[in-house]
């Protein structure tokens, strides 16, 4: 089968690495402009049109396909790129963290079939990784489904799951979702070649949105429970990474562990800080051991690395 892969982050270049590997043939791939990082903010190529230029694999990265788009650059570029697709001699389109919605003139010239690193119908949508562990879930997954117009809604041909361990972080379950795609979509079109490939509609209950995560998002409230802002800070690692004010300084905090047993101190609260207990803050419910954390400028630093110097004892978080 020939394929045209669309996708950006490391998500997607693992399911276009384990596609290549299996011998299916690249026609063509689809991923995001070039966008400014680091502290020069120069240009970086997304991890998918790298592994593509590695491989000698023909990259658009159309700022649109929307052909409708009230933007005439956009929409000069989404004819193109729809152009390119017509002319384009493939069997498949495969969609992973994309990032740009594809519109019925897209969906119509080729079967698309997307990677969705969450169990359908539970975490439509941008970040379902993060969600899934911030909401408590014990369990997600990879779904592969066809695509249609809607938000994640089309019919399921495959779906695997994965227990999501009790110090699971994004980072960690990132990467075993991402090898799981992987290792789906390559059965998936090894089906469809084989005519074996069935569709089976969402369930119409349980359906949840997992919204774009949002940096706002990030700073810690400690009137919260301490096993829902325990849940944040792995939710938030890598990206955007909890955070919250003490002393005068915004410290990021990767790594924490919820302990039962309320405090009479106020929420925020620095109930211990030392090499024996590390840094305990008191919050609405229980306390928060902070184990890992990150002043600016500053590595990470396990909590006693940290208190070496930086003196929280007395303190209060804000």
């Amino acid at each position: 089968m020939k394929v045209i892969f669309a996708g950006t982050p490391e998500f997607a270049a693992v399911a276009l690495e384990a596609l290549h590997q299996a011998g299916f043939e690249i026609a063509l791939v689809l991923t995001q402009p070039d966008r400014p990082a680091g502290r020069g903010m120069q240009l970086h190529a997304s991890a998918v049109k790298q592994f593509a230029l590695a491989h000698g694999i023909e990259v658009l990265q159309p700022l649109s396909l929307r052909m409708d788009s009230a933007d005439p650059q956009r929409a000069e570029q989404a004819r193109a790129a729809h152009q390119r697709l017509q002319e384009t001699d493939y069997d498949v389109m495969v969609v992973a963290a994309y990032g740009l919605i594809l519109p019925r003139s897209t969906l119509d010239i080729r079967p698309c079939i997307n990677i969705h690193g969450s169990l359908l119908p539970r975490w439509r949508g941008a970040a379902p990784i993060h969600r899934a562990i911030e909401a408590g879930d014990s369990e997600t997954g990879v779904t592969i489904m066809q695509m249609e117009e809607g938000l994640d809604t089309g019919p399921m041909l495959l779906a695997e799951r994965v227990a999501i361990g009790p110090h699971e972080s994004t980072a960690s379950l990132h990467d075993k979702l991402a090898a799981l795609g992987g290792r789906l979509i390559v059965t998936a079109l090894h089906r469809m070649e084989a005519g074996t490939l069935e569709a089976q509609p969402q369930p119409q209950e349980g359906v949840t949105y997992a919204a774009k995560i949002g940096k706002e998002e990030a700073g810690l409230d400690f009137s919260a429970d301490a096993a829902v802002l325990e849940r944040k800070v792995r939710a938030f690692n890598p990206f955007p990474g909890a955070h919250a004010r003490v002393g005068g300084v915004t410290v990021k905090i990767w790594d924490a562990e919820a302990l039962a047993g309320d405090s009479a101190q106020p929420h925020g609260q620095v109930l211990a800080a030392d090499a024996r207990h590390g840094i305990v803050v008191a919050c609405g419910e229980g306390s928060l051991r902070l184990t890992e954390l990150q002043k600016p400028g500053g590595k990470r630093l396990p909590a006693a690395e940290l208190l070496k110097g930086f003196a929280l004892a007395g303190l209060r978080f804000e």
